[in-house]
């Protein structure tokens, strides 16, 4: 078997889970490259994946940002992919659903059961006019949502999620704008104080900001904050307390659609963010699709992305009937 780990020893709290990880996954006669992704790398870590093909498994390690941009560069690639937590809120893991204790993910490696995933994959001209392009796992965010990124990022190292929560409080009053959304050709108009396009809808907690958002549908959801203070949050979170899923209770203050293709035009520009990166500059405009089917997760059996199948399938690597695994 032949790993390659690229983590981003920036991530996160700086933790060592990731050769604990390392350490169970291995056997004799395996060979295990780990290249350390560098913060301002010119290349975005596009030299680290050059030879992915020539590996069995390519593990990322890293949050939310460093696991989209490098998953986009291996799109439509077909490189078993493992995602390993190693950021401040890791939500596209939590979205993933395996078990996150090193062993057990080491275990679900060797097993070496995929699901086809989707991403998303937006662009936008800046307020210099240059033109960008990013793939995201999550969601792409214009507004309030943005705002609440960056001024987290300072507490993050020392406050982990909460430093999220601490940011939106501290700005009572977003700005609210008027928001003309295109999905697949069809226009709506909402007015508030965030628009999001998301390819999983998972936040802390495990609340679904919206229902039956999925990363295999070959879809993105459209979902704008119908709010204009922040108090106004509280009745969406204190429901997804009550239901995660969304299935049961409709979500205050938000409407949402469905479709392939999404134009974002708003009144006036505001900041944008992705999969939880604030960009510089400011946006009025951004346009996201979907991109089917072109990662090729590792699952575990407790993932809702798992195969009936995959219960009887024989490992793909070999050696796990010994490794933890979580009943």
């Amino acid at each position: 078997m032949r790993v390659l780990i690229i983590h981003n020893l920036a991530s996160g709290f700086g933790s060592d889970a990731i050769y604990e990880f390392q350490r169970a996954l291995v056997r004799e006669g395996d060979e295990c490259v780990m290249r350390l992704l560098t913060k301002d790398a010119p290349d975005r870590g596009a030299s680290l994946l050059v030879d992915a093909e020539e590996f069995d498994l390519v593990v990322i390690s890293g949050g939310d940002g460093t696991v989209a941009t490098l998953l986009y560069l291996l799109r439509n690639r077909n490189v078993l992919t493992c995602v390993f937590p190693s950021g401040t809120a890791n939500l596209l893991f939590a979205n993933i659903g395996n078990a996150a204790e090193p062993s057990a993910l080491a275990r679900a490696c060797r097993i070496g059961h995929s699901a086809r995933t989707d991403l998303g994959e937006v662009s936008w001209r800046d307020d210099r006019g240059i033109m960008h392009k990013e793939g995201f796992c999550i969601m792409v965010g214009l507004g309030f949502d943005a705002q609440i990124m960056k001024a987290a990022i300072p507490a993050k190292r020392s406050m982990g999620q909460a430093a999220y929560f601490a940011a939106a409080l501290a700005n009572p009053r977003p700005e609210v704008q008027k928001f003309t959304i295109t999905v697949d050709g069809e226009v709506h108009e909402r007015t508030g104080i965030s628009c999001l396009v998301a390819n999983n809808a998972k936040i802390q907690g495990d609340i679904d900001i919206i229902p039956d958002c999925s990363m295999n549908d070959g879809v993105l959801d459209v979902f704008v904050v119908e709010a204009e203070a922040t108090a106004q949050l509280i009745s969406p979170l204190f429901v997804g307390f009550l239901d995660h899923d969304g299935k049961l209770v409709s979500r205050p203050h938000i409407s949402s659609f469905k479709g392939r293709e999404v134009l974002v035009e708003s009144s006036g520009p505001l900041e944008i963010e992705v999969d939880g990166d604030p960009l510089d500059g400011m946006v009025t405009t951004y346009y996201a699709s979907i991109i089917p089917g072109c990662s090729k997760l590792v699952v575990d059996s407790l993932s809702p992305y798992a195969h009936e199948e995959h219960k009887t399938a024989k490992p793909l690597f070999g050696d796990a009937e010994q490794m933890p695994f979580p009943l």
